[in-house]
């Protein structure tokens, strides 16, 4: 061996390269910033593990190859806007935004940062994007219902208490779309169809909400839409005490109701969607060539118990439609 080669191998021994233990570099880890609404507890509980459970199915493990960063507001409205400042200093590969007040929030912070979202109710409307088939900026993902939604809420309502002669429409300005409009509007232009006379019922505050329900007590029998809005999906354990307590029938915009009177809402599992726009984000896509998309099932959920405790009789022809019966 020639002597300049020899000093060579020396060298290359001595720094250690290149040895194939090292001369494989590690795998580059992807980062999520996840915001959600919810605090501690069940629901998101279920939300995390079906989220982490659909990425692992799509090859991404948190901890090996994406750290997946959580922001939870508990209910805070407040939190929102440091809740994304947080998120867009972390710079993510993706930030997911579970509701309108978050997408907005994280949408005044970066415009570059691609997006997913869910549970947005008028991402057009709102300015989140530009339509549905073209969102033509950083945000992409799922919409929540159109706003026949509303209409349909309110026919269920008078389908399962036929007496209900004015129906209070329950949302808090400040997170519900349009300040209320998308939901309120149609329920307003349907509502002498079905003989009804349409409440507008904005709340900012539990004793808002308390004192709403409590006037809806008596006659002519009342009823109640809660709608799809951050605050008062916050609120949804008072809504419901409440509304047992004053004898009122309410349709919720959640499925998870407890022992509330009846839901309708999607009818699809979000987590899987919003892991499989990550997923191909995170593999190159852009949020402008990913439509937005919106839901195509919805789920009745009937609770039985309820409806008796109110004195109602639920048409089995309203059975016969549910897709799930709580007895």
């Amino acid at each position: 061996m020639r002597r300049r080669e020899f000093i060579e191998l020396l060298f290359l021994a001595a720094t250690g390269w290149p040895r194939a233990a090292s001369a494989q570099t590690s795998p580059r880890i992807s980062r999520i910033a996840l915001l959600m609404p919810y605090g501690e507890g069940e629901t998101l509980d279920s939300i995390r593990s079906a989220f982490e459970q659909s990425l692992r199915d799509l090859g991404w493990i948190d901890g090996r190859n994406v750290r997946i960063e959580y922001r939870l507001a508990g209910g805070d409205f407040g939190r929102l806007r440091s809740f994304a400042k947080e998120a867009v200093k972390l710079q993510p590969d993706v930030i997911v935004a579970l509701n309108t007040p978050l997408v907005a929030a994280v949408l005044d912070e970066t415009r570059s940062i691609p997006v997913v979202f869910g549970l947005v109710s008028d991402p057009v409307g709102s300015g989140f994007a530009q339509s549905y088939a073209r969102p033509g900026g950083n945000a992409t993902g799922f919409a929540y219902g159109g706003s026949g939604l509303a209409s349909k809420w309110l026919e269920l309502l008078k389908e399962i208490s036929p007496a209900i002669a004015r129906v209070a429409i329950l949302f808090n300005p400040d997170a519900a779309p349009g300040g209320g409009a998308y939901y309120l509007h149609p329920i307003e232009a349907a509502a002498p169809s079905f003989a009804i006379t349409p409440i507008a019922a904005p709340v900012r505050n539990p004793g808002e909400i308390a004192r709403v329900i409590a006037g809806l007590e008596g006659q002519p029998p009342s009823g109640l839409i809660v709608t799809a809005d951050y605050f008062v999906s916050s609120q949804k354990e008072l809504i419901i005490t409440l509304a047992a307590r004053h004898r009122v029938a309410a349709i919720y915009s959640w499925r998870e109701i407890g022992g509330g009177l009846m839901s309708y809402s999607l009818g699809e599992p979000l987590a899987p969607q919003l892991a499989a726009y990550v997923d191909r984000i995170l593999k190159g896509a852009k949020p402008t060539e990913l439509p937005v998309q919106e839901p195509t099932k919805f789920k009745l959920v009937i609770n039985l118990r309820t409806a008796k405790a109110l004195g109602l009789d639920v048409p089995p022809s309203l059975l016969a439609r549910a897709d799930e019966v709580i007895e």
